[in-house]
Formats: structure tokens, sequence, C-alpha cells
């Protein structure tokens, strides 16, 4: 049955992007990046097909276990950013950055673990100059999106990095000779998702997922001291980026328009057990900005992070505008236990005494997936118990 767009708003589970794919993506992943011993890599065309081959699969199995709102898992993109990295031409992009998802990180287990942001690399996963102004050559979205929706009679929501990302991860001072200010180039970056957007919305997409996990930045002590060291004002930036993702939405009826606000998704192997355990990019409560953020973002839904104590209190909820919908993100895809569904429970209670339950939904962290084949990542099967748990709490919960 096809799902409406009051049905979007109103959606008690959501899934939040990327997912684990089939062991045959990642085996032609690794093959295409470096090579195997005695095997040659794969083509891009090759690589292409298994990845949609990958993506028919998770639609395949997302039905199969009646999850209300499909997603392609993010399999076709080299990492999530990709949906405006991937979409533009201006960014000066040095060579020899292919095998920049080889960069090694932080192998510790519960800790901090960020790649170098101003090392040579890709845009918007580095610092990147710009050397023209951005322009939109390839709607990366928009061709997933096509594909998905072709492969399945479902409705399929799509997911695309948010300005205040994007602002982040550009060197104003190396591009003076394109943009004046920072102001200048968010201006650009909005009118090329606003495009993007309007031709997603001509092509039948109804659900569009913001991606914003720069937001915690602004209450995380390590990211401040970097914006001020730029020159930056982080209430500035804060103020920017609230506008920017209120201007990309802005006009587009009979639309559902979600944004996802995370502290970053590494993970790692615990040396001891082998098992997968967390790691993050940002720390921070959201108390400091939620009267700002979910006070002034005219999204429909509020995709949150809270899975653990690094999120704080549900007390910052009361901050949620009436019209919009708080999806908490209390499921991990970062250890493999399954939560119960009395402890899913009890956390929705615990949430409902600052926010009606008519007002709250339930969904992973994060996404459970990684671009990078041999990072840690949860296996399929713990994935989709993950996901049917989800379904079950909320049935029992919003009957």
């Amino acid at each position: 049955m096809t799902v409406n767009e009051l049905d979007f708003r109103k959606l008690r589970v959501d899934q939040v992007g990327s997912l684990v794919g089939p062991g045959s993506l990642l085996d032609a992943i690794r093959r295409y990046r470096r090579g195997e011993p005695g095997d040659a890599k794969l083509r891009d065309a090759d690589l292409r097909a298994v990845r949609d081959e990958a993506v028919r699969h998770v639609l395949r199995t997302q039905e199969n276990i009646g999850f209300p709102i499909l997603s392609d898992g993010e399999l076709r993109r080299g990492n999530f950013q990709d949906s405006f990295a991937a979409a533009v031409s201006g960014y000066d992009i040095p060579t020899g950055t292919e095998d920049f998802s080889l960069q090694q990180l932080n192998p510790q287990p519960y800790s901090r673990s960020e790649q170098d942001f101003g090392g040579p690399g890709p845009a918007i996963l580095t610092r990147r100059p710009a050397i023209r102004r951005l322009q939109l050559v390839h709607n990366v979205p928009l061709e997933e999106y096509r594909f998905a929706s072709g492969a399945t009679n479902r409705p399929i929501k799509t997911t695309l990095i948010g300005p205040d990302r994007v602002t982040q991860r550009f060197d104003l001072e190396r591009s003076r000779g394109v943009y004046q200010d920072l102001d200048e180039f968010v201006a650009d970056v909005v009118a090329i998702q606003r495009r993007m957007i309007a031709e997603l919305v001509d092509a039948g997409c109804r659900y569009i997922q913001i991606d914003a996990p720069g937001y915690t930045a602004y209450v995380d002590r390590v990211s401040l001291e970097r914006m001020r060291s730029r020159g930056e004002d982080p209430d500035q930036n804060l103020c920017r980026s609230i506008a920017a993702d209120n201007a990309v939405i802005a006009g587009f009826e009979g639309v559902t328009f979600g944004i996802h606000i995370c502290r970053g998704n590494p993970r790692t192997l615990d040396p001891k057990t082998g098992m997968v355990v967390p790691q993050w990019h940002r720390e921070g409560h959201y108390d400091a900005i939620a009267e700002r953020l979910f006070g002034e973002l005219k999204h429909d839904r509020l995709l949150l992070e809270y899975d653990s104590e690094r999120a704080g209190s549900f007390a910052p909820l009361r901050f949620v505008q009436k019209n919009a919908v708080a999806v908490l993100g209390i499921v991990s895809t970062k250890n493999a236990e399954v939560e119960t569904m009395e402890t899913l429970k009890r956390r929705i209670e615990e949430a409902s005494r600052y926010l009606p339950l008519a007002q709250l939904a339930i969904s992973p962290q994060c996404g459970f997936g990684s671009a990078d084949p041999d990072r840690a990542t949860l296996t399929e099967d713990e994935q989709w118990r993950k996901l049917e748990r989800l379904i079950q709490t909320a049935a029992q919960v919003w009957r």
C-alpha cells in the first residue's frame, strides 16, 4: 500500500541511513579499491552492478520484515557525504585521494575517533577550498531514488547531507578569490540543494532526510575550539546553519522532511572480546543548543541520537515544536546486543514526560553501514534483528 504524506509524519519507526550490505558487496569494494592477490580490480561498471544488486537485496529484506519506509541503505555511495560532494563541481580536490578510506583511525575502544579533516582528501570528508563557484553536475540522491523506487512498489526515503556540514568542511581562507564570505558560499549551497530536492520531488519522492551531523559540534569543546581558532564565531555559525537548513526545505508542499543529528558513527573492535564497540566524533549534551535548534528548525521529524550518556537526558525534548515529531535513536548501531523491548519501552516512557507520545517515534541512533568494508560494523543478521525489535516495540507502544 502506498504511504501518503500524512503517514510519513506519523511513522513510529524510522531508519536513519546506511545499512550493512551483503558480503558480495563488501568483497567487491575491496577488490575495486585495492585489488586482491591474483585478481584484477573491478571496473566501475562491475562495481555498479554489484551495488545495484545489493540495493535490491536490502529492499527485499526491509519488505520481508515489514519496515514501513524503505531505504537503499546508501549502498550506491562511497560515503554518506557523497550526496553533495559527488554532486557538485568547483572544489579543489588533490590527486591521489582515492584511497582516503584507508586512512588509519584511532583503534581505541570507547573513545573519540576522527580522521584528519585538514589533510588532503575528498570534499566534505576534508576541508577543501573552492577554485570556482559550486555547480550541480550530478544529482546523486535523485539517481539513487530512481533506481530504488523502480525496484519496489513501497515508498522510499532518501538522504542528503545538510548545509551545516558542507559549510564546516569548507576552507574559506583559501577560497577568497571565489567566495567573499561564508554567507555567499552558503547561499550557493542552499540554491544547489533546493534544486536537488525539487528534482527529487518531481520524481515522486515524498520523504527526504537531511543529515546534519555537525550540529553537535556546537556542544563539543574540541570542535568549538577549532572554530574559534579559524576566527569563526560559533554562535554566528549556528544561526547561519539553522537559517540555511530552513531555507533548503521551504515551500515544498506535500513533502515530509526529517533532520538527523548525531555525534558521529565510528566503531571499532574490542581487542579483548572481538566484539563491535562504540567510538564517537563529538561529546556534549543537547541542552546548550536545544532551545534554538529544536525550537527553530522547521523539519517535520527530528531524528536524534539517544543511545548513550553523551546525549544527556530527554529534558531538551520540551523545546520540540508542537507540529514536529522527535524520533528517538535508542537502538545502537555500535554493539551487537539486541535491545530488549522492556528497555526500549522504558526509554520511550521517560521521553514522554517531556513530549507527548503522539510526538515520539523510534529508530537506530545512526546508520548501520560503513563506506569502508574493512571497518567494524554489525553483521547483516544483527542489523535486521535490531530493526525488527523496533517494529515490535512500536506495535506495542502505539498500537
